[in-house]
């Protein structure tokens, strides 16, 4: 439409030629809409609003009296309430570029001035502090322009030829570099390792699949030994098979040939054996009893001798005493007694001969024959041979004589 206005986005909008605008400002700011301009009778400016870039490169003295040139950007516009687009506009609408000059004379002259209140340490290393006072100090004096600042950046701080700045930083650039050396060769070292370890792994790799094939390459070949030996080995097994038979075939063949000779010739041994010895047995006790029977003849012929013999032994011991000279001191009685005392003694006599019989025939040392062929030598007296002996003692002429 004729006489409408519309000022861009990032524009403010002066109306000059009417009524006055606020503040009594000579014009009327419009942004963010548009406007009916009477032509003609009112003239209209445009402000920028976009953001502005000012570059300062100042050589500043520290409080140290070092010198050091010192480069900052600036990021300042106009800001979007009234009252700044008015003091901008009445500064900077005819020349707009102005803006940035004055800003960066304005940033230069604080950077000097606190520059010089620091040493070179601190503003190598708080430059955000550095900005931060910058900015504060400016805050004032741009908001009379109608200018806010965005941002302060210092983009590099060079001593020249000073060499203090090198200097200081030299203990953290060996320090650097020490540690950089010491990364290099730790990491040098990390990957010799990791190249050794890759190597060893190869090496494993490697010897586990030499083993594998060693191992597939032996079952290979057992199963090929077994496949060859397999026809020789059934053929072995079945000779065993009959050799175990013919074995056992022997072993019953020689059990029954055992039991066989035992049939044949053992048992009628054992038969044999048997009746010989029931036989000996049969023998020994006829023997037994027919020594017995003529033990007992002997001992009633012997008992039946010594009975007939014993008057004889009477006599025989009465005549020993005839030619001793015997003193009877009590008369008939006297002789009585020395001939009961003669009868005795052979009733004794006869009785050891039948003890001294009966313990040879129960140890066997002596025979019924054999003691009557010893009698039968002796003379015709029944076979039996006796001795009597008779003692004599004369203690004096005066005592008495003791006859045994």
């Amino acid at each position: 439409m004729f006489g409408y206005r519309v000022p861009a986005p990032d524009e403010a909008m002066l109306i000059s030629g009417g009524r006055r605008g606020l503040g009594g400002a000579p014009f009327r700011v419009v942004t963010g809409h548009g406007k009916f301009v009477v032509p003609f009778f009112r003239k209209t400016r445009f402000l920028t609003l976009s953001m502005n870039e000012a570059e300062v490169t100042e050589t500043c003295v520290t409080r140290q009296g070092i010198a050091l040139s010192v480069r900052a950007v600036i990021a300042f516009k106009v800001g979007n309430d009234n009252e700044s687009i008015i003091n901008a506009g009445q500064r900077f609408l005819s020349d707009q570029e102005q803006m940035s000059v004055l800003t960066g004379r304005i940033f230069a002259g604080h950077l000097r001035a606190i520059i010089g209140s620091m040493t070179v340490e601190e503003i190598v290393t708080e430059r955000q502090k550095l900005a931060a006072e910058v900015l504060d100090t400016s805050k004032t004096e741009m908001a009379k322009i109608g200018l806010i600042v965005d941002s302060l950046q210092i983009q590099s701080i060079d001593d020249g030829d000073a060499g203090y700045i090198d200097a200081m930083s030299a203990p953290h650039r060996a320090a650097i570099q020490r540690q950089a050396q010491i990364a290099q060769a730790q990491a040098t070292q990390a990957a010799a390792e990791a190249q050794q370890e890759a190597a060893r792994k190869q090496a494993e790799y490697a010897r586990q699949t030499a083993v594998v094939k060693a191992e597939y390459s032996a079952e290979v070949d057992r199963a090929q030994a077994q496949a060859g030996q397999a026809g020789p080995l059934a053929q072995a097994h079945a000779q065993q098979e009959v050799l175990a038979a013919q074995t056992e075939l022997a072993q019953r063949q020689a059990k029954l040939r055992q039991q066989q000779l035992v049939a044949e010739v053992v048992k009628p041994a054992e038969a044999e054996a048997e009746r010989v010895r029931v036989l000996a047995a049969a023998e020994a006790q006829r023997m037994k009893i027919q020594a017995e029977a003529a033990a007992s003849y002997d001992r009633v012929a012997l008992d039946r001798m010594l009975i007939d013999q014993l008057p004889q032994i009477v006599k025989e011991a009465a005549g020993g005493l005839s030619g001793a000279n015997v003193n009877v001191l009590n008369g008939a009685d006297g002789l009585g007694e020395i001939a009961a005392g003669l009868v005795s003694q052979g009733l004794t006599i006869l009785d050891s001969v039948r003890q001294n019989l009966g313990g040879q025939e129960a140890t066997g040392n002596s025979r019924p024959e054999d003691n009557g062929g010893s009698g039968g030598s002796g003379g015709g007296n029944g076979g039996g041979l006796l001795q009597l002996r008779s003692g004599r003692e004369k203690k004096s002429d005066d005592g008495p004589v003791d006859v045994d």
